[in-house]
């Protein structure tokens, strides 16, 4: 993977992550108010990392937080403010909904957080402009885990430890039973679940490997049954009791570093890229995919 775009995005994160204190107090009065009614909504990548700040911050007490993937938004329902995550901003599912909603709700505030400000000016009530951290690969790592950053300093938390930690785990070598595997299962817990969500999605798009992702509890309910040698189960977060016993016994590799969430997703995307580079694929231009999806 070393010289692809993708490469260099995900070891310039903890530099970014940096950034996103400041982004959120620039931004501040854009983004969601204590006590509001919220919806989050995206596509592929921007609904993960959505369902990851709406736990957190329904968690801190912060407010109703709900995340829908762009064309699954329950239209009607009433909230206080609609945020899209879009990193091109021209996803066509948000330019949808966004239209739609100027129909039905004309008075409901929307806000756009993006990469290209321009893409959806007209569209969205306001713009969060995060093209400092706009991306060259069309797998999206930076501007996605920036964007959670932004969002959990807006929540009031302290990134200087989990910081700290990403840059520990660009410095680290890999594993080569986790270069060597040949299928993943993530498994997250409360607002881990959507990283693992995007985790899994990170090694279908740059890698081509069979990957799939579940909430921790519910693995023991049929899933775990495809663990076996030369698979990993990877775990962002503390497991359930027994579990990782439960993964050796069936012969699988089970993964918890103990480390932030949002730190172990850029071991992940590092292992996603090695492994693309072992079956020598281009993570940067992945098979069928471009960077935004965008329908006639």
């Amino acid at each position: 993977m070393s010289g692809t775009f993708m490469a260099a995005e995900i070891a310039s994160q903890p530099e970014c992550w940096r950034d996103a204190a400041n982004l959120a107090a620039a931004n501040a009065r854009l983004l969601p108010a204590p006590g509001a009614r919220v919806a989050v909504v995206g596509c592929g990548t921007s609904w993960f990392i959505a369902q990851a700040y709406a736990v957190l911050r329904e968690t801190a007490g912060l407010g109703e937080t709900d995340a829908f993937a762009a064309s699954e938004f329950p239209v009607g329902r009433a909230y206080d403010q609609v945020v899209a995550l879009t990193r091109s901003g021209t996803t066509t599912e948000v330019h949808t909904l966004l239209a739609r909603l100027r129909e039905t709700a004309p008075t409901l505030p929307t806000t756009a957080i993006t990469g290209v400000p321009a893409e959806i000016a007209g569209a969205a009530g306001t713009v969060v402009d995060l093209s400092s951290v706009d991306e060259r690969s069309v797998v999206q790592t930076r501007f996605a885990t920036s964007a959670l950053a932004m969002l959990r300093a807006h929540l009031g938390e302290d990134l200087a430890p989990v910081i700290a930690q990403a840059e520990r785990v660009l410095a680290e070598p890999l594993p080569a039973e986790l270069v060597e595997a040949g299928q993943f299962s993530f498994l997250g817990t409360g607002w881990s679940v959507g990283l693992a969500n995007e985790a899994a999605l990170k090694f279908r798009e740059a890698c081509l490997l069979w990957t799939e992702s579940y909430p921790a509890w519910d693995y023991r309910h049929g899933p775990i049954s495809i663990s076996e040698p030369g698979r990993v189960t990877w775990m962002f977060g503390a497991s359930p009791d027994g579990l990782a016993e439960d993964v050796r016994r069936a012969g699988g590799v089970f993964v918890e570093t103990g480390l932030d969430p949002m730190a172990d997703l850029v071991r992940a995307q590092r292992v996603a890229g090695a492994i693309a580079e072992r079956k020598g694929l281009d993570p940067d231009n992945p098979r069928s995919l471009t960077r935004s999806v965008v329908l006639s």
